[in-house]
């Protein structure tokens, strides 16, 4: 195990909604009774609960973002590089939660979840959720946990609009934000590629409308793995690592099985996927994101919508990543400073695409670090 990482992590459950009047209220009008949010923690929560940080993970992410499960576990947490003694979130300094969301497949209640009207699962009667009820629900583990108010907020992609999220509902909630790889809102294009997603979920014979049990719709959930792992990438990344090598022979097969080492590589990250996520989880996550639409709820104005906002920002943006382009991050920008709202901005030059927020580790945890000590400082001088 590595001398600087967390170690051993024990997930936590915190519980609530046991009565209507206790229940999550969500967008699309219904309520959630017998909500589960699963979460970690790593370091300790100080006196003045000044220097608790919230991470937050993006699509096929959880709660698991540092450290390891078990003596024996060889995978740690997603964003091990990160988090730790002496790392960008400092575990010496920091109190770091994560929480897994809502409508995910990791411990939080989602549509795999028992439906306590039925006793069985959920599956599709599970209610359509948004980022703002992630949110909402990740606000009752904050008073849970008895925290007034984030030295930050934090995430990549999906993350990054839960962090965004959280400003807008909770303003007064959030000292500062670590928005990264994100946007305001999804483009045309990738609202296509999620809705090309569930299309190969939902065409797989194994679906069963949502109700299948132990035999899972794994082909189609392998193919929209596949498909979302692609703009992921970027074309220089994939030439460098995959070029046109073929990955059993040197000769073309002259027939449809796997030809190319990048057709092998995508056909193992679908396997890989299927073994540990749910593809209704899939489907309840993608149009989550499809619906997060800051400029929205102020008449397509980006500014006004931030007018309530009283977090400091740190946006960061890839220059290869063309699923959420820097151009949007530049959006976020440009609406926040319009209100004299603290933004830093960098646009980080990398091969990497999208998944350079997970790759990038250096130059991200340099700023990352700054970032936090400069607010920590200037919140314990307060």
């Amino acid at each position: 195990m590595q001398n600087n990482s967390v170690g051993i992590v024990v997930p936590q459950d915190f519980s609530f909604g046991q009565t209507d009047e206790d229940a999550l209220c969500l967008d699309c009008g219904k309520k959630l009774k017998y909500v589960n949010i699963r979460y970690e923690t790593y370091g300790k929560l100080d006196s003045s609960s000044s220097n608790a940080i919230l991470i937050l993970h993006a699509l096929s992410g959880d709660a698991h973002v540092a450290g390891f499960h078990s003596e024996n576990d060889r995978k740690p947490g997603w964003w091990d590089e990160m988090v730790g003694p002496g790392k960008s979130f400092d575990t010496n300094k920091y109190f770091i939660v994560c929480s897994n969301i809502i409508g995910g497949c990791s411990g939080s209640t989602g549509p795999r979840s028992i439906n306590p009207d039925t006793g069985k699962c959920y599956n599709m009667d599970f209610p359509v959720i948004t980022i703002n009820d992630m949110v909402k629900a990740q606000h009752r583990l904050m008073v849970h946990l008895g925290i007034k108010k984030w030295l930050a907020v934090a995430g990549g992609s999906m993350g990054g609009m839960q962090a965004i999220e959280w400003t807008i509902s909770y303003p007064d909630a959030v000292d500062s934000v670590i928005a990264i790889a994100t946007t305001s809102r999804l483009s045309p294009q990738s609202i296509a590629f999620d809705w090309v997603g569930r299309e190969a979920i939902m065409s797989d014979p194994k679906w069963l409308e949502g109700n299948y049990d132990d035999i899972a719709p794994e082909d189609g959930l392998a193919t929209a793995r596949m498909l979302a792992h692609i703009t992921y990438l970027s074309d220089e990344s994939m030439y460098q690592k995959f070029g046109r090598n073929l990955q059993e022979s040197d000769k073309y097969s002259f027939n449809f099985h796997r030809d190319f080492a990048v057709e092998s590589y995508l056909e193992h990250q679908g396997q890989r996927f299927v073994e540990r996520f749910d593809a209704n989880s899939y489907l309840y996550i993608t149009r989550a994101m499809d619906y997060f639409d800051v400029s929205a709820r102020a008449g397509g104005d980006l500014a006004k919508a931030f007018s309530e906002v009283k977090s400091k920002f740190l946006v960061v943006s890839f220059s290869s990543d063309w699923l959420f382009l820097p151009k949007q991050s530049k959006e976020i920008v440009r609406a926040l400073l319009s209100g004299k709202i603290d933004v830093t901005y960098c646009d980080i030059a990398s091969v990497y695409g999208h998944d350079a927020f997970l790759l990038e580790a250096v130059t991200l945890g340099k700023l990352i670090s700054d970032f936090t000590r400069n607010r920590y400082l200037e919140v314990q001088n307060d």
